[in-house]
This record gives C-alpha cells, structure tokens and sequence, in this order.
C-alpha cells in the first residue's frame, strides 16, 4: 500500500465525519473500490497527451443553447406550502437532521 492509498482508516475518519455507519466489510470494500479507481487516474496522467488537441467542448460546432431569461410570477407563499407535509409561521418545517 503506498502513502496515497485509502486506508481503512481514512474510510472511518470519512464515515464518522458523515454520520454513516459501517460494517468493517463496507469499509474494506469501500477502501478497495477508492483505490481501484485512482489506480485508474494514475493511468490516466501516465498517459503522453502531449499531441492531443484540448477540447473545448464535445460538439465545437454548439453555441450557446440556453434561453433567454425571462422574470415570471412566483409562487405565492399560499401555493409554495399547501403540498408541504408540517409547516410552521409560513414556512416548511422540517425534521431536525442533526444531534445537539
């Protein structure tokens, strides 16, 4: 395993720091898929790219296809909560996601 490797350790530190739970078969998979997959973008920066033409873009023919912006009506506080499962003072209340 070389320094930059993802180490079982670095996929706790990770899992801790997301709230996720792990069985120590999730890490070890997970630590062996993040590493396959570098392997494959130290591949990629081996290659010699030296006479690839940079690509702007996939289709160099394509312009700008966005549409104009155009100011419409809103929703009204009304329409924005009556599909809303809880709402509070007006607002959508949502369930608390986070420990004290």
């Amino acid at each position: 395993m070389s320094n930059n490797d993802i180490s079982k350790n670095t996929i706790e530190q990770i899992a801790d720091l997301a709230l996720l739970e792990l069985t120590e078969e999730e890490k070890e998979r997970f630590s062996q898929e993040l590493n396959s997959i570098l392997g494959y973008f130290k591949k990629l920066k081996d290659l010699d790219t030296t006479k690839v033409e940079p690509t702007r873009h996939p289709i160099e023919e394509l312009k700008n296809v966005f549409r104009e912006d155009e100011p419409w009506e809103g929703l009204s506080q009304e329409e924005a909560l009556k599909n809303a499962n809880s709402t509070k003072e007006g607002y959508i209340k949502a369930p608390r996601i986070l420990d004290d």
